[in-house]
């Protein structure tokens, strides 16, 4: 498949964003392969997303951005460009739970998701072999009394791997605020809930005692705030009072796994464009 540049920005809404960046995008050959853009028209801001081919271009993407940069400040945009031939760098986080990090280990090594995962940190040995049958670097690091000790070592492995996204596949673990302010918006958690209902510990129990009829899932990007930050993605299963709260544990595992496979998917992408704590998908 031939490589695309992804454009995405976002900005005060005005007349006439989609017509410039387009004409700027033809005056230099560009193939626009897909476009997608917003308005939210009660804060008149405005949210566009386009693929590029990069072989109609005739020029790569640090010449492209010299080029639009003047353009993008005379609109007051807000924008990034990634090359989809250059894949995200990837760093995976678990603890006991197998079916997310098994679902995304699987979907990485069937080309399903398109990425470079570096290696997995867990708290606990539970899949090291199984990370190791994918030929992925496995670091062991135990919570101690002291959390910032273990803190410390999973930021210094993150910033080795280069890792540009971060992915809390059930790790259950509260992460300090200097971390999620360190990497703002690249980290990304499957939370067992469909919030903001149930928030924090064991909402599966909580469903069950509120008798809900349905129980959900979210992913989203982690702030200093639990479970409060930027929701990408979201999905229910129903259930009834037959249920036992063993019934819907399991039942939401298959819920989990497939929203934060497409919440990641999502992400890598370039679909998701955060404004204040909400998000835009332009899909």
């Amino acid at each position: 498949m031939n490589n695309h540049y992804r454009l995405k920005m976002s900005c005060p809404d005005q007349v006439g964003i989609v017509s410039q960046i387009s004409q700027f995008i033809a005056n230099n050959q560009g193939s626009i392969t897909e476009a997608n853009h917003h308005t939210d028209l009660e804060n008149k801001w405005f949210f566009m997303r386009h693929e590029i081919s990069a072989k109609s271009l005739p020029f790569g993407m640090e010449e492209f951005k010299q080029k639009f940069t003047p353009l993008a400040e005379s609109l007051n945009i807000d924008w990034s460009i990634t090359d989809s031939a250059v894949k995200n760098k990837v760093v995976l986080m678990c603890s006991k739970q197998s079916h997310c990090i098994a679902d995304i280990l699987n979907q990485w090594h069937s080309g399903d998701l398109d990425c470079d995962i570096t290696c997995v940190i867990s708290n606990h040995r539970d899949f090291e072999t199984l990370v190791q049958w994918y030929n992925i670097p496995f670091y062991y690091v135990p919570v101690g009394e002291d959390k910032s000790e273990h803190f410390e070592k999973v930021t210094e492995i993150i910033e080795q791997h280069e890792a540009e996204t971060i992915v809390l596949a059930r790790y259950m673990q509260i992460l300090p605020t200097e971390v999620c302010d360190k990497f703002h918006h690249q980290i990304i958690n499957i939370h067992h809930s469909f919030l903001p209902s149930f928030i924090g510990a064991k909402p599966y129990h909580q469903a069950y005692n509120r008798g809900v009829k349905l129980i959900g899932a979210t992913c989203h990007y982690v702030t200093k705030d639990l479970d409060e930050g930027p929701i990408i993605e979201q999905d229910v299963a129903r259930v009834s009072h037959r249920m036992t709260t063993t019934d819907m544990v399991r039942l939401g595992k298959d819920v989990e796994k497939r929203v934060l496979s497409n919440g990641l998917r999502m992400h890598l992408e370039g679909r998701v464009i955060v404004h204040n704590n909400k998000t835009m998908i332009l899909d």
